[in-house]
Order: structure tokens, then C-alpha cells, then sequence
């Protein structure tokens, strides 16, 4: 993309070659959180790009100005296709094979890691650096774009939503639970399997491809070398006999969840917290130590770089899924804790009914995180749907892990 200079900034793509240093920068000036209270750093371990490379396509453009060609604020933007709705199927051979959802997909932008120096705010920059991603989500296709953000951002709110015309689109809440010195107890009423990931992937397709947000190469995510696994759950009394016969006759309870090796992409770190607040973790730490027969909960170290496993594609049917999916996010604390993750993390529709088996720490959570869209054109055919801004939520979302 080449360089344009809008008002005195010249607004342009990424180089990783010379801009690394200036992008740092911008980051360490941007911590995330509000004014005054505790603030979460991320560090994206030296490669500017790597939360989008992903990807099936990605851009990062960088604002810069004066003669020294200072950065002063960047922005990140991927592609791909996935569910926006469903209809139903009106082709089958027999009737058993009618009314059956099929997915309605969509090509879908997304918006991540806007970032403006302080010093050079309100100066129209974040408006710029937009304006520019959406002109490339435009020339690739894109028919909606989208954009993630704290509900108490109003900069960030105020921006997308009076200024670049996106509107209110889903509230998700974002589920945190710390990763303790000691291991979480599978009950033994229950069963995990992992599953390969040709086997995950016929599983979400065929239970979870209308489900809203489902991306359609879902393939390459379970393919990715920083997928841990898909993992099933069942009671005891149950086998896995393969996922053929599983999905032909199915137990009456199951639950399944995939695992995302986040520690690899970017680190984190709480930054402001008082002595006061880091003493009582430190306590909390040697308490759960030294006791570890009385599984005291503990903070971790948050306020260090620290790593986090994220837990994508939940879901599960029957009476007991939500006890089975609190033994699957027991079995990934494990794995974090193997791994030295601080955190392990999940983002969920605020309706999923699955959300009572994931545990979490409200401290460390974010009960509504705000995503907004915007339609990018109106040339676009949605067919059965219609204008998907305007759709109502459903109980669940596929969340993406290549874009947490």
C-alpha cells in the first residue's frame, strides 16, 4: 500500500525493517486501561504483526509525522470469512435431510490494535488510520468490518461509533481464571478425549458451522501450530467410539473445547497495582505453597510478563454439559500450569449457557467487552439475512483465536 500524506501525517504501511522501534514505542505510551487505576501491558515479543499474521490476510499501517518521521500510531486489520446467520436447507433427497440450518457466510474484516501516542490525540490520527484500513477491507472484498474494545473506552467508543459510523453490535464477557501452584481434581465421572484435528474439525462443522462467527477455515486454526488440542468430555460410563459413530449417536451429555497457545504470540503484565495490592499476591502465592493440601486460591505473578492459554470453540449439549465443561477448562488449567501460563483465558457470548461451568475471577474478567460493526457497502447480496448489524444476538459465538 503505498504512502499518503493526509493533513501533515503520512499514514502507511508497516516496514518491519525500519519501524519496529517506533511501533514499540507507541505500545509502551498506550498501556491499556483507565486513567488512574491499574493498567495491562502487552508485549508482542518483538514482531509487531504477529496477532494478525494468522490470518488469512492482514495489513498493519503506521502513522507518521515531521521531518524525523516519528511514529505517533499504528493500527492492525485482518480478513476472513465466516457465519453471519443460517437458513435452511431446501435440497434434500428425503425429509429428513430438509429443514436442516446451513450456515450463511460473510466476508469479514476486523479491527485490532489501533494505538495513538498521547501527546498526538485529538489530531484526527486514529480517524486516518481507519479510514485507511477500511479503503483496504473494501479493495479485498470485505463486506462488514468490526472492532473490539472496553465498554468504558469512550475515546475508543466515541471514535467508531460518531466518528467512522459503526454501531453496536455484541457484548461478550471476557472469562480470566489464574493458573494456581497446584493442579485442578478431574472428577472421575468423567471421561477426556482428545481429539485429532481432522476429527475436531468434522465435529464443529457439522455442530457448530451456524453458530455466529464461525470461521469458515476452521481447518486452519486446528491446524495451527499454536492449537494445543481439541478435547471432548463425557461421563465415565462412557467410551469414544470413534466420531463417526459419535456424531451418528451421540451420549446424552458432551462437552468440547480447543486450546490456543497465546504464550507464544504476546505476553502480558499489570502494571500500577500499589505494594500494598502486590503484597497480598505475594502471600496469597506462599500461602497456596506451603499449603497446597488446603488448595487455598492464589494470585500469580501478574505483575511480570506472563503467558496465557486461551479456550476457543466451547461447546456441549445435554444435562450435564456444564459440569463437563468445568472439567475441560480444570484439565486446560493443568496444561497452562505445565506450560508456565499465568492466566487461562475465554471470550463467550453473555447468554452462552455454558458460561456457569467456566470458572473465573471477576477481578480479572471483563463482564461486557463492546464489539461494534459497520456494513462497508451496501452493494453487498446477504440474501436470507439482510443487513447483519441489524440481527439480533444468539446464545453463542465462535470466537477466533487468531484475533484475541
Amino acid at each position: 500500500m503505498s504512502e499518503k500524506d493526509v493533513g501533515g501525517v503520512v499514514v502507511r504501511e508497516f516496514d518491519a525493517e525500519r519501524d519496529c522501534y517506533g511501533v514499540e514505542m507507541v505500545e509502551r505510551r498506550c498501556e491499556v486501561g483507565p486513567s488512574g487505576k491499574m493498567s495491562l501491558f502487552t508485549d508482542l515479543m518483538g514482531d509487531p504483526v504477529c496477532r494478525v499474521r494468522h490470518s488469512p490476510a492482514f495489513l498493519m499501517l503506521v502513522a507518521e509525522m515531521g521531518e524525523e518521521k516519528e511514529i505517533v500510531g499504528l493500527i492492525r486489520g485482518c480478513i476472513k470469512t465466516v457465519t453471519c446467520g443460517e437458513k435452511l436447507s431446501r435440497n434434500g433427497k428425503n425429509a429428513a435431510e430438509n429443514n436442516v440450518p446451513l450456515p450463511i457466510y460473510t466476508k469479514l474484516a476486523y479491527i485490532l490494535g489501533l494505538r495513538v501516542s498521547p501527546s498526538h490525540r485529538r489530531m484526527g490520527i486514529g480517524l486516518k488510520l481507519v479510514s485507511r484500513m477500511e479503503d483496504w477491507f473494501r479493495d479485498k472484498g470485505a463486506e462488514y468490518s468490526y472492532m473490539a474494545t472496553d465498554k468504558d473506552n469512550e475515546a475508543s467508543v466515541n471514535l467508531f461509533t460518531d466518528r467512522c459510523g459503526y454501531a453496536k453490535f455484541r457484548t461478550p464477557s471476557i472469562l480470566v481464571q489464574p493458573v494456581f501452584a497446584h493442579r485442578v481434581r478431574i472428577p472421575s465421572r468423567v471421561n477426556i478425549f482428545r481429539l485429532s484435528p481432522s476429527e475436531a474439525e468434522n465435529l464443529y462443522r457439522r455442530r457448530f458451522s451456524t453458530t455466529e462467527f464461525f470461521p469458515r477455515d476452521i481447518d486452519s486454526v486446528l491446524n495451527n501450530n499454536l492449537s494445543l488440542g481439541t478435547f471432548l468430555a463425557v461421563s465415565s460410563s462412557q467410551s469414544f467410539p470413534g466420531l463417526d459413530q459419535f456424531l451418528a449417536n451421540p451420549p446424552e451429555s458432551w462437552a468440547v473445547l480447543s486450546i490456543w497457545n497465546s504464550k507464544e504470540v504476546f505476553r502480558l503484565e499489570v502494571r500500577g497495582a500499589s505494594r500494598f495490592k502486590k503484597g497480598l499476591a505475594k502471600t496469597s502465592r506462599f500461602v497456596d505453597r506451603v499449603f497446597q493440601c488446603l488448595r487455598i486460591p492464589s494470585v500469580p505473578e501478574l505483575f511480570r510478563p506472563f503467558g496465557l492459554h486461551f479456550l476457543y470453540g466451547l461447546g456441549g449439549e445435554g444435562p450435564d454439559s456444564v459440569s463437563l465443561t468445568r472439567a475441560l477448562c480444570g484439565f486446560a488449567h493443568n496444561m497452562a500450569k505445565e506450560s508456565g501460563c499465568g492466566v487461562v483465558a475465554t471470550e463467550v457470548a453473555c447468554c452462552e449457557p455454558l458460561r456457569l461451568g467456566i470458572p473465573h475471577w471477576k477481578r480479572l474478567s471483563c463482564a461486557e467487552d463492546l464489539w461494534c460493526m459497520k456494513r462497508l457497502g451496501e452493494d453487498y447480496s446477504d440474501g436470507a439475512l439482510g443487513d447483519w448489524t441489524k440481527s439480533l444476538p444468539g446464545p453463542s459465538i465462535f470466537v477466533d483465536p487468531r484475533e484475541f
